[in-house]
């Protein structure tokens, strides 16, 4: 397996639930090391470019709005195999359908609130570590 870095962002619901310690803990407790976090508002600029895939659908609008109502904590995680290791974590996107158990599943509501984002491929956690980090905030260790 190898050693993948992935973001994380820790979403609204998640920040005013005040729940983000407890599914940090779940990630560091997998053996994950944090190599980036930081809290940030998002505007709309960055949130069009993350959201660039959904950009013109007619449910973006909702998107910006639930995203950008509190700040949100950005985290770069590293481990053996992070990315779909977060993922399984975090369960499906879905809350509703989302295991007990896993950090959706517990935690989340729906398909919106689901208290994390999570890269999904090398390429998007490269891309998306690069839009919400400058290279001097990210450790190395």
């Amino acid at each position: 397996m190898a050693t993948q870095t992935t973001l994380i962002l820790f979403k609204p619901d998640a920040v005013s639930k005040n729940i983000t310690g407890e599914v940090l803990s779940r990630f560091q407790k997998e053996g994950f090391s944090i190599q980036g976090i930081k809290m940030m508002q998002l505007d709309d600029a960055i949130l069009r470019d993350h959201y660039s895939h959904v950009a013109d659908k007619p449910f973006f609008p909702e998107i910006v709005e639930f995203m950008s109502k509190t700040p949100v904590i950005a985290l770069a995680l590293k481990g053996e195999n992070a990315i779909d290791k977060v993922r399984d974590l975090l369960g499906p996107t879905n809350s509703e359908t989302a295991p007990k158990g896993t950090v959706r599943g517990d935690l989340g509501e729906d398909m919106m609130i689901n208290v994390c984002h999570a890269s999904d491929s090398p390429e998007a956690a490269e891309a998306e570590i690069k839009r919400f980090f400058k290279d001097e905030e990210i450790f190395a260790y």
